[in-house]
């Protein structure tokens, strides 16, 4: 379809208001879903390395007592 201005292209033939609207309603869905695949991540990397910092601190604490009992 080809529009002769500018105001026609952005009138979408009488049906812009269905046209933007869904438009607009598809770019805020799509904004969210990076938003939350974001936060998701950060939130997944947070808890990888808090469950790391545990495994290392349980392995230290089994060591300390190896010693110990070695003594």
């Amino acid at each position: 379809m080809q529009f002769d201005s500018l105001s026609e292209f952005f009138a979408m033939g009488g049906y812009a208001f269905y046209v933007w609207l869904s438009f607009g309603s598809c770019a805020l869905i799509l904004i969210a879903l990076v938003v939350s695949s974001v936060q998701e991540k950060r939130k997944l990397l947070q808890q990888v390395s808090a469950q790391t910092a545990r495994e290392q601190r349980i392995e230290k604490a089994k060591q300390a007592k190896q010693q110990e009992s070695q003594s």
